[in-house]
């Protein structure tokens, strides 16, 4: 096999977008956006379509000399796929263009490098670029057929390319051990959470959908938010105090993109966890792309891919660049479904709030509890709760509160404060907290004694004139 010097990078950019019609449909803007933000000066685009991509060369023949010229007329450092090229495919190009070729997936892995802060972040990027690159050794670098050597050493020892494919194999091993102990702690993190009960509310959705500036909103952070592709990539956790509901997390998850990289998904399992054990998912969708509907089947997908059962609230951010007002609907009766809200304008965000506690209680109702004085560390939950409207001290010395809360976790509050329902809820309230009996359970149902014998029915030989023996 006749191998060659890889050209050296660059940042003038080349894309090549076709449009192929056994594969899926690609945005030609979300590609711009992609290598926007890799860093890439864009020097032209150039389209095309095919009814299959071609086995040596993905583009045919033709369209790899009309690329060949334009890179050497405008002095092109890259080229960039729109889709994802084989090692062969990649090789072939290189050697014609005589540039670096980079496919959809090696420009995502570019990115996610560029914006990975923290150690679990840098550590899963490298694991998806190390596998990426696994398949890839052979395409290049003429110093990777040398064997090692020198005097008394020469002779048909291990090649350089074999030594950087052991090498590699053991650095995957390495970072897969590290990310398993990450796992692992994460796993802590999430037991102790649920020995608390405290609920855990994930954001999902595609890249750019407003996730990171709807979780500043939500939990007051000031977690890096820009109007860019994977502008964050590290989650990030956050307690908070929400009225009705109490402490939950809430988590700012890495965004989603169309056709994202196995190897990514793989590699970010450890940080995707926290979606599959959340109690309440937030799929924020940009209701203001044109490609809202695509977005959100890429969203679905990922998540079955990695087997996620959680109930999911969709959010349909960036209202205020569409004109709609904030509202939330509901599939059923206390089952909200959908909720509309401008993360950038504050738009609807106490709208979401009710929708995330009637999902995670249950419906929101008002209540006029009267607590007795020795009931202060109850009043003093509800006041930490927020859901105390307004309060008014009796004659007799109790406390008239009306709040705002749920059922379920009312009648929590006053199973730990033992206070029974019909003392503190006037009748027509607590009657909703009263189960209802079966027929058997009714008072004025007739119970049979087992004391009393009870006559056996007759048999089909017998009649009832016929005495029995």
């Amino acid at each position: 096999m006749e191998l060659f010097e890889r050209p050296q990078g660059g940042e003038r950019a080349l894309l090549v977008h076709l449009s192929i019609r056994q594969l899926d449909e690609l945005d030609v803007e979300e590609f711009r956006l992609l290598a926007v933000s890799a860093g890439a000066q864009i020097i032209g685009l150039i389209t095309g379509s095919r009814q299959k991509p071609d086995a040596k060369l993905f583009v045919g023949a033709g369209k790899a000399d009309e690329i060949a010229q334009r890179v050497q007329l405008e002095q092109i450092d890259l080229v960039m796929f729109d889709h994802t090229l084989t090692p062969a495919q990649e090789r072939n190009l290189e050697r014609l263009f005589q540039c670096r070729v980079v496919d959809r997936t090696g420009l995502i892995l570019d990115i996610f490098a560029q914006r990975a802060r923290t150690f679990e972040g840098k550590l899963q990027v490298e694991l998806a670029q190390l596998e990426h690159l696994s398949s890839r050794l052979v395409r290049g670098w003429t110093h990777l057929e040398r064997q090692k050597g020198g005097i008394g050493l020469r002779g048909p020892g291990e090649t350089q390319l074999e030594t950087d494919r052991r090498l590699l194999r053991h650095r995957v091993t390495q970072l897969k051990e590290r990310l398993e102990k990450v796992r692992q702690t994460r796993s802590q993190g999430r037991a102790a959470r649920q020995k608390a009960d405290i609920p855990t509310v994930s954001l999902v959705g595609y890249t750019n959908a407003g996730k990171s500036t709807l979780f500043n909103r939500l939990a007051n952070s000031d977690v890096y938010a820009a109007d860019q592709l994977f502008a964050t990539l590290d989650p990030t956790l956050r307690r908070l105090d929400w009225s009705g509901l109490g402490r939950l997390v809430l988590a700012d998850t890495v965004g989603f993109v169309r056709h994202l990289p196995h190897a990514l998904v793989d590699a970010f399992r450890a940080t995707l966890e926290e979606t599959l054990e959340a109690d309440l998912l937030l799929h924020v969708i940009d209701s203001s792309s044109s490609e809202m509907h695509e977005q959100i089947e890429a969203v679905e997908a990922v998540l079955k891919e990695i087997g996620c059962t959680v109930p999911i609230l969709k959010v349909y951010n960036k209202i205020d660049l569409t004109g709609e007002a904030p509202i939330m609907i509901e599939a059923a009766p206390s089952q909200p479904d959908r909720v509309y809200v401008s993360a950038h304008q504050g738009l609807g965000l106490n709208l979401l709030k009710d929708a995330v506690c009637q999902c995670l209680l249950g419906n929101i109702h008002h209540y006029d509890v009267c607590l007795p004085p020795q009931a202060g560390r109850l009043r003093n939950q509800l006041y930490q709760l927020d859901v105390v409207e307004r309060e008014e001290i009796l004659d007799n010395g109790n406390c008239q509160l009306h709040i705002r809360l749920a059922k379920d976790r009312l009648s929590q509050l006053l199973a730990q404060a033992h206070l029974r329902v019909d003392d503190v809820l006037p009748p027509e309230q607590a009657h909703a907290f009263h189960r209802v009996l079966e027929a058997f359970e009714q008072p004025d149902h007739p119970i049979i004694s087992a004391d009393v014998p009870t006559e056996e029915p007759l048999g089909w030989w017998e009649s009832a004139e016929t005495p029995r023996s």
